[in-house]
């Protein structure tokens, strides 16, 4: 690959994480020829896009990362081994060895490496790892700017959605010491920008720049304001007793996606993650907002991405082997994905979608749907109101039922959102993706639940749910008029 304009070829690794998956997107909008490092190219969780090269390496292996490394100029270190099994401290320094003696000898010219803020005898041993990194980084010899940073506030960020999983599960939490532990979170944004500039900011010798919000605010005082712009009550009883370590365990019950590297984590928060030396409002332009702000920027950040959701997209980032059913949670959101395989083309497989609700029902087990108008009616919501959709003309706004059509695409897309009473947001999603000589017909319900009772209402009936929406696709897979199988393997439906 060539480089830019400007001469410089820039790495990135650590791509799949949620910091580098972010910075990539961004030097992509800059217009900077990117190589990522990645030990299964196939798992890129986004679309390369011009000016973007994919590379198979693994740190681990040092003979691997010759074809990553050359012909670059500015590198950034994104990685860490917190959620591998075994000893992740020795396998952050090996990979860091790897990493300096490959750059040495390819002739990198400058690192960039996101660490963690934290200072103190009895640190542990998380960060003691990330520190120790940022310093073999800095004696390597190549210029390096180690940042180091309190929690990032972001929709992805670890230490986020362990706060926010707290916070969304648990109306009341017996509070331990740590959570008095003072922070200085700093938004995502302000962190890409702060790694963006380092690319061209002077750089002698090594530096270490650390990174935060304008405010310090103890683990509490987020939860609280996390709380706050939910619109949830939340009460925090302290204790003295619970260690940081015994509290990691309740990430087995309320984060299981994260315990592992959680349970590193909540391990770090005897220590205060402050800034306490502000070189960086002096070395860059960048004036971070704060916690108020970093929190609703994240939360206004899942509603845009939701804007341009799609089942496709989703599916093909999990690594959910299933072919006609995925339920995956991104965020606060629950995402329960019914999926067939159709040989025909997408705007025959929307003739049945187009037509749904009033008069011609919902498909499968109609009864339960005026059921679930009558339990409405009582609650308050708009039960059995009439539908105002035209099958011939849809547009948004449009009234089906307790629905309402907030995004059409005719023959691809049909979002609708649920004006029920719920103890959340729900909407229901019809997506046809074509495929070989056929299409994929996707149907999703969504559902934001509104803390522990949004998430008991959802899991209570989600064998319902199940039935239901696997029942609707499957008949209205039926009436779909299609050819016979042909010779691209694809199936009539049962």
């Amino acid at each position: 690959m060539q480089a830019d304009n400007t001469g410089k070829l820039i790495l990135v690794t650590g791509v799949t994480g949620y910091v580098g998956s972010r910075l990539v997107q961004t030097l992509q909008s800059s217009g900077y020829a990117i190589r990522c490092l990645i030990r299964r190219p196939g798992t890129l969780p986004f679309c390369p896009k011009d000016r973007t090269e994919v590379v198979g390496g693994d740190l681990l292996n040092r003979t691997s990362l010759y074809p990553a490394l050359t012909g670059v100029h500015t590198a950034f270190y994104l990685v860490h081994s917190m959620s591998n099994e075994g000893d992740f401290v020795q396998q952050d320094h090996l990979a860091a060895h790897n990493f300096i003696s490959v750059a040495k000898e390819t002739g990198v010219k400058r690192i960039i490496y996101l660490g963690g803020l934290g200072s103190g005898q009895d640190l542990s041993p998380h960060l003691k790892s990330r520190h120790e990194v940022g310093r073999i980084l800095r004696d390597s010899g190549i210029p390096c700017i180690e940042f180091r940073a309190s929690i990032i506030i972001g929709s992805g960020s670890i230490s986020f959605e362990m706060i926010r999983a707290l916070v969304e599960k648990l109306p009341v939490m017996v509070t331990p010491r740590w959570v008095r532990a003072e922070a200085q979170p700093v938004s995502i944004n302000d962190v890409l920008m702060y790694l963006i500039q380092a690319i061209e900011v002077p750089l002698n010798e090594s530096k270490i720049i650390e990174i935060g919000g304008p405010e310090r605010f103890s683990y509490r005082e987020i939860m609280k304001e996390y709380a706050r712009q939910r619109g949830l009550h939340r009460f925090m009883i302290p204790v003295p007793v619970l260690t940081p370590y015994l509290s990691s365990l309740w990430l087995r019950f309320v984060t299981p996606l994260y315990v592992r590297i959680g349970r590193r984590l909540i391990e770090s928060i005897k220590n205060a993650t402050v800034v306490q030396d502000n070189t960086a409002l002096d070395v860059f332009s960048v004036h971070p907002c704060g916690l108020q702000i970093a929190i609703k920027q994240a939360l206004d950040a899942e509603e845009n991405d939701f804007v341009n959701f799609r089942a496709s997209k989703l599916c093909k980032e999990s690594s959910s082997e299933s072919k006609q059913h995925y339920n995956i949670s991104r965020g606060a959101r629950i995402y329960d994905i019914y999926a067939r395989n159709l040989p025909c083309s997408a705007e025959i497989a929307f003739e049945p979608i187009r037509q749904i609700g009033g008069e011609n029902g919902w498909y499968y087990a109609n009864w339960l749907w005026t059921l679930r108008r009558a339990i409405d009616r009582l609650l308050g919501g708009p039960g059995f109101r009439k539908s105002t959709a035209d099958p011939e003309n849809l547009k948004a706004a449009d009234i089906i039922d307790f629905w309402r059509v907030e995004r059409y695409e005719p023959g691809r897309l049909l979002c609708l959102k649920a004006e029920m009473k719920l103890p959340g947001r729900a909407w229901l999603q019809f997506e046809a993706c074509p495929h070989d000589a056929g299409v994929i017909l996707y149907q999703t319900a969504v559902f934001d639940p509104l803390g522990l009772a949004g998430r008991m209402y959802w899991h209570g009936l989600y064998p319902i749910h199940r039935l239901l929406f696997s029942g609707m696709l499957k008949n209205i897979a039926r009436k779909i008029k299609h050819p016979p199988v042909n010779n691209h393997g694809l199936k009539p439906v049962a």
